[in-house]
């Protein structure tokens, strides 16, 4: 099978890119979710969903926490990928499941150290090519926009890219956040809650990020969720090329995203077929 798949005609493909191009890299910015799309879906043949399932099935918080956790897990998760559900029913869904966990997460005592503690884990790798990829931006200096729904949120993915030496001041991240007490103890999260099924409704435009974007009319979407494609709503682009990554069950799936990404990249691929493609538009 293909590492990936084209839904535009060359024809189409080839004239966004030309367009992109021709404006050159002060007028693009990359829009980007993190789990299972910057980061692999498969670590060592073993499925990561998020930086959350390392909390969740490791022992860091309370002793009951896992439990709870993986309790909310096993009720919603068979929501979340439901196709067949309603958008305004699953979004329902997760916002319950999103609002319960971080109250959970709360209570059960999380703290700073526990996200420094699943960083070190070394079960969440980013796409090989990911380091060409965030040093083509920076030294082009081409915003990359972050945005996650991520469970432990803007502070973990902070701590990952840190960790690897990539965060760099041309990296903005949209996500959910804590505030922390004194102590490093999680007491609240941060209003509006982010979740899979509201990207559409998180408006670039309503963060500090927008003032870094709003001239850099071209875009390059890059998911692994169809609804990651509703991250760029709001925007008023000019032209757009959304790649999705398909990392599993590609056969009953592919159709749909070929319906909504304009490139997919399939089996938990590299980021090869990206960094050629921005050597490609941008000279």
């Amino acid at each position: 099978m293909k590492k990936n798949e084209c839904s535009l005609t060359t024809e189409e493909l080839e004239k966004t890119k030309k367009a992109i191009s021709e404006d050159g890299a002060e007028k693009l910015h990359v829009l980007a979710d993190f789990d299972r799309t910057l980061t692999t879906a498969f670590v060592n043949g073993k499925s990561v969903p998020s930086l959350t399932s390392i909390l969740r099935d490791g022992n860091y918080l309370t002793p009951d926490y896992a439990k709870k956790a993986n309790e909310l897990y096993a009720k919603y998760h068979l929501i979340e990928i439901d196709s067949k559900i309603p958008a305004e029913e699953k979004k329902k869904a997760m916002e319950k499941w999103w609002t319960t966990h971080f109250d959970l997460l709360i209570q059960s005592g999380l703290n700073k150290k526990d996200l420094e503690k699943v960083v070190e884990t070394g079960n969440v790798k980013f796409r090989e090519g990911f380091a060409d990829f965030i040093d083509f931006l920076q030294a082009h200096k081409i915003p990359l926009v972050i945005m996650s729904s991520s469970g432990l949120g803007r502070d973990a993915i902070s701590m990952y890219l840190e960790r690897e030496g990539k965060l760099n001041d041309n990296i903005y991240i949209i996500s959910n956040s804590y505030e922390w007490d004194e102590n490093g103890n999680a007491i609240a999260i941060k209003q509006p809650i982010i979740h899979l099924m509201n990207k559409d409704e998180t408006a670039v435009q309503d963060f500090p990020v927008f003032d870094a974007i709003k001239d850099r009319k071209n875009v390059l979407l890059l998911g692994d969720s169809l609804e990651d494609v509703g991250m760029v709503k709001g925007f008023d682009y000019d032209n757009l090329i959304k790649i999705g990554f398909l990392n599993e069950n590609v056969e009953e799936n592919l159709e749909q995203y070929k319906r909504n990404f304009d490139v997919v990249i399939l089996n938990d691929s590299s980021m090869d077929y990206i960094n050629g493609l921005l050597k490609e538009i941008i000279k």
